[in-house]
């Protein structure tokens, strides 16, 4: 057993790692794990920060191994933004404990998850801590990509580049973790081009294979603007009802929380304006929670059509290599058939294209609209 068993497919990386916790000469108060989405970004710096802890340089088996993985070690803070960006006060926060020194570990350390959603008066605020150090305290900031962190940051961080695993490591995981049937698993890396949490999800939640065989389907059915239009709506609809099934029940809850932490009456038809103040803060953060999961699940389904665009690619190529979609291979045969290499590589360019205009706040509808426009098959 290990603190490393769930980082897979990153031998090179974990090594470095491995180093820096056995050897002070090879650690530093900052690092930068980048890579793509799935890879394991936030896996890896939780493993480091369980090493860091152990007694023994990453067990996996001790309290200290099991308290940092779980993010519930005094001194290991795991920051996960739910909304669309970390603003300034929480990296003021951040900064302050920063300060504390560790109370039962060798480090105190911080793991911020989303370090790409860092806005620039945040970022600016944490420079500060990565400027002037200090002891025994370690930082761990995950994105996507260095170009996504400010270089005055990056530059004051070590970099550790992870890779998408293999299809083969992540069906292992699968299996060796949650007791997936092996080909589930299999099916399920594959769809999830290797992505650990979305095969997970795939495994285990069929609603999410239903959902993602609707998404794959749309592909054929976009022939008129009409067409176009409906798969736009309907790729919305799609995201919307999973933001809505995930958040109902927990907005609720923490509406509740709230009103009985305040002392307040929860059936009452008005609330004192200290308490209105307090509610309409909380229904601010969840709206904007709702407004990331809802594009996250958007971003979700642009990759899994563009999965289909790539299979029709190989299929006109015949190039030696996996199919995604190899359970829906008459859907990619269909589009193979319908469209030339050149314009499979046209398609996967709009996908490409709705994706950043909806990274850039674009409103999502529009960009679907877009991008369907020019999925149009011919006629």
């Amino acid at each position: 057993m290990s603190v490393w068993r769930d980082v897979i497919g990153q031998e090179r990386a974990v090594e470095t790692l491995v180093r820096a916790v056995a050897d002070p000469a090879a650690m530093t108060h900052a690092w930068l794990f980048t890579g793509p989405p799935g890879s394991g970004r936030s896996v890896a710096a939780r493993a480091f920060a369980a090493a860091l802890q152990c007694p023994q340089g990453g067990c996996g088996e001790c309290r200290e191994c099991r308290t940092a993985l779980d993010a519930t070690h005094a001194d290991v803070d795991v920051i996960a933004t739910e909304g669309l960006s970390i603003k300034v006060e929480q990296a003021r926060d951040l900064v302050a404990l920063s300060a504390h020194r560790p109370s039962v570990g060798r480090y105190r350390v911080i793991v911020v998850e989303d370090a790409d959603r860092l806005t620039e008066r945040a970022a600016d605020a944490l420079l500060k801590a990565l400027e002037e150090p200090v002891p025994r305290t370690v930082w761990m900031l995950c994105a996507p990509s260095t170009e996504d962190v400010i270089i005055t940051i990056r530059s004051r961080a070590r970099h550790v580049r992870l890779r998408t695993p293999s299809v083969e490591a992540v069906a292992d995981l699968l299996v060796r973790r949650d007791s997936v049937e092996p080909a589930m698993a299999l099916y399920a890396a594959r769809a999830a081009q290797s992505h650990v949490g979305l095969a997970r999800r795939l495994a285990r939640d069929e609603h999410a294979r239903i959902r993602r065989h609707d998404v794959v389907s749309l592909a054929t059915r976009i022939s008129s603007v009409g067409d176009a239009v409906g798969a736009a709506r309907d790729l919305m609809t799609i995201a919307q009802e999973e933001s809505a099934a995930a958040s109902g029940e927990r907005d609720t809850r923490e509406r509740e929380r709230l009103l009985e932490i305040l002392g307040a009456d929860p059936t009452a038809r008005t609330q004192p304006p200290h308490i209105r103040s307090q509610v309409n803060a909380l229904e601010r953060e969840q709206k904007a929670r709702a407004t990331r999961f809802t594009r996250d699940v958007v971003d979700r389904a642009l990759l899994d059509l563009l999965s289909v665009y790539r299979d029709a690619l190989v299929l006109r190529t015949g190039a030696a290599t996996d199919l995604v979609n190899e359970d829906n291979r008459p859907v990619v045969q269909r589009v193979a058939q319908a469209l030339s290499a050149e314009q499979a590589l046209g398609a996967m360019d709009a996908v490409g294209t709705a994706r950043e205009r909806i990274g850039a706040n674009v409103a999502p509808l529009l960009a679907l609209e877009s991008m369907a426009l020019d999925l149009r098959l011919p006629q």
